[in-house]
């Protein structure tokens, strides 16, 4: 199974980091032990003091799949989720100041955790609201209209270079708010106002 992540996917998310906007997908990836399942605690790890939390839309391929047109990838998922991209921010940013790959950023164990996945046939998916909140307090509001690239391109542009398999799954960026967590955080998904995912920081 391939954990694929789409960095820079929402405009406002790179303005606030003051990032370049891209051409094409910025793509990275997580090894499967990134993933923590739905309700599994989240353990803060000694090697970073800045961890930001990132929700996104996750997408569940379906169908093994190469050179996949745009018009035929919404053939490939069947189901969606909600995730968030831990990201090691200091880790990361002295890697980029560097000019070197920041996968230990991305892809440390336990940084990606996912709630259950729902039929993506019960939503709107170009009109998709989603929602981060910490101890209750909203903290990242998106909606997948404001995504620079769709959900169909994203995996369209994917399959030119990598084989899609049955599993394989794609978080498909952030919108802006990102910011850190701390031990004792509660951390809520919630899905077109359901919640979906829950994280507790240890």
């Amino acid at each position: 199974m391939k954990v694929f992540g789409i960095g820079r996917n929402y405009a406002a998310h790179i303005e606030e980091l003051n990032n370049e906007r891209p051409g094409q997908p910025v793509v990275f990836l997580k090894p499967d032990t990134a993933i923590i399942k739905n309700a599994e605690p989240f353990y803060f790890p000694k090697f970073t003091n800045n961890i930001h939390h990132e929700v996104e839309v996750v997408l569940k391929i379906s169908k093994m799949g190469k050179h996949i047109e745009e018009k035929f990838a919404h053939k490939y998922y069947n189901e969606i989720a909600l995730g968030i991209d831990f990201t090691a921010r200091d880790l990361q940013q002295t890697a980029k100041e560097k000019r070197l790959p920041w996968t230990i950023a991305k892809g440390f164990d336990g940084s990606a955790p996912i709630s259950k996945f729902v039929p993506k046939n019960d939503f709107d998916l170009n009109n998709l609201n989603f929602e981060l909140k910490i101890n209750n307090e909203s903290r990242q509001i998106g909606n997948t209209s404001m995504m620079l690239f769709s959900f169909d391109y994203i995996i369209s542009y994917l399959s030119q270079f990598f084989t899609l398999k049955v599993g394989d799954i794609i978080f498909t960026g952030t919108p802006k708010g990102v910011g850190p967590i701390k031990v004792g955080d509660q951390i809520a998904g919630y899905l077109e106002h359901e919640q979906l995912l829950s994280v507790e920081v240890k």
